[in-house]
């Protein structure tokens, strides 16, 4: 009996080991695979002393085991795993009687085959829900930051739909994500084994997808599998965001703050920044000495260019502002209607729209106005046809009017009385030429 005893502690050493190396490897928490190897073992019970009767404690430290479950103190034996002596009982409590019940010590060795392959399905399967519980806790701590990555594999899609290409990222040597051809940046190509930083945009656990589908009643939906979401990205304007934050100092402890962004991705975006500090330039601080900064965030978004430009609570400001490198003469909000007019010099419109229209198009985003760009020569044009319009309105009056129907009447008599006599005149001298050529 001593050498089982020695097996069997032995054996629960060896599973309190393996748990901390879960702990310290896969970071699951032992006391949670603790609790599931308890309620396992209880759960193991149930045939024998009843649902909810037995109680279980397992030695973190040794991993011995405690399992107490009550019998009931007869004189009579009928079930030995839920009755015991009067006799037997009075060694354990000298003042227990007949009918009493008495909480006694199982000896685990004797639930048999079918208890033991329940206990080990229960805690297998409460080993890899932990595991997967807290890879999900890990990830979602991470969302909305920056990770590192590994490609392991490109897929292309069978019917050749660039939408449908994707790359399999793996995170931190823990996790295998892909990353989507919309949040690819377009132009950049992955190889198999590079290095890649991501960011994490949304973690969701599959559960939690399955009970919305459930509200709909979506008869149609497909199970899906047991785990979680994650979406990863590098097309997002957020994701530069993250690398300012990684490279400014100013960002972090809160002096600079990101107001606004607008991107199309691979190729140009505009990042409105403030300072909270009068000593601190907001634009100064993200492009830093010589450019290193704003150089490090251009080189891992592949050369695309960022226009950082001071925020300001002047809308019309702020508007000029977002719209350089081109210069502006003068901008005029309608803060209702969220509208500006912005006359910019005859040479440089083009440069204030962009090509086909990405500087207009990214100013009107970052600062959520709708933007009518004039040179200075088509304002003025329009201020003249408005003008004029105007003083021709103010200056025609009904008597004019009438005089002018008038006149155009008594022209209309006079030409008609013209062409009569023209008439008579081209008559007569036919008639003589015809005569002239009989003669």
């Amino acid at each position: 009996m001593k050498k089982k005893e020695s097996n069997k502690d032995g054996e629960m050493a060896n599973v309190i080991a393996a748990l901390n190396q879960l702990e310290t490897e896969k970071g699951i928490d032992k006391m949670l695979i603790i609790a599931d190897i308890e309620k396992a073992i209880a759960s193991a019970c149930e045939n024998y002393f009843g649902k909810d009767t037995v109680k279980v404690n397992m030695d973190p430290e040794t991993g011995a085991l405690s399992v107490r479950a009550p019998k009931q103190v007869v004189d009579k034996i009928l079930d030995v795993n839920t009755d015991i002596l009067l006799e037997d009982a009075k060694h354990i409590d000298p003042d227990i009687e007949l009918g009493d019940l008495l909480e006694c010590d199982v000896n685990t060795l004797d639930f048999g085959r079918i208890a033991a392959q329940k206990a080990r399905g229960i805690i297998l399967q409460g080993l890899k829900e932990n595991e997967r519980k807290a890879m999900f806790d890990h990830f979602k701590a991470l969302e909305g930051t920056i990770v590192k990555g590994k490609v392991v594999s490109i897929n292309k899609d069978k019917n050749n739909n660039r939408k449908n290409d994707s790359i399999s990222v793996n995170l931190e040597d823990k996790l295998d994500v892909p990353l989507r051809s919309k949040e690819m940046i377009p132009g950049e190509n992955y190889a198999v084994g590079a290095d890649i930083n991501v960011l994490i945009l949304s973690v969701e656990d599959n559960k939690d997808k399955k009970d919305k589908k459930k509200d709909k009643k979506d008869k149609k939906d497909k199970k899906e599998k047991s785990g979680f979401h994650v979406v990863i990205t590098r097309s997002q304007p957020e994701f530069v965001i993250r690398l300012f934050e990684q490279e400014v100092e100013e960002m972090n402890d809160g002096t600079v703050e990101v107001m606004s962004i607008s991107r199309e991705a691979g190729s140009r975006s505009k990042l409105a920044v403030w300072s909270n500090d009068e000593d601190v330039d907001a634009v100064g601080a993200c492009v830093g000495v010589n450019s290193t900064r704003i150089n490090n965030v251009v080189s891992e978004l592949g050369d695309e260019k960022i226009d950082v430009i001071e925020w300001n609570e002047d809308d019309a400001i702020f508007i000029e502002n977002a719209l350089r490198p081109a210069p502006v003469v003068s901008v005029t909000v309608d803060t209702e209607e969220r509208t500006a007019r912005v006359i910019v010099p005859d040479d440089k419109l083009s440069l204030a729209i962009g090509r086909e229209g990405q500087n207009a198009r990214l100013a009107a985003r970052l600062t959520d106005y709708k933007i009518d760009i004039k040179s200075e020569s088509q304002a003025a044009n329009e201020e003249y046809d408005d003008d004029y319009d105007d003083e021709m309105a103010d200056e025609v009056t009904d008597e004019m009017v009438d005089a002018a129907v008038e006149e155009y009447e008594a022209d209309a008599e006079s030409s008609v009385a013209n062409d009569d006599d023209n008439t008579d005149a081209a008559d007569s001298s036919a008639s003589d030429d015809e005569s002239g050529d009989e003669e």
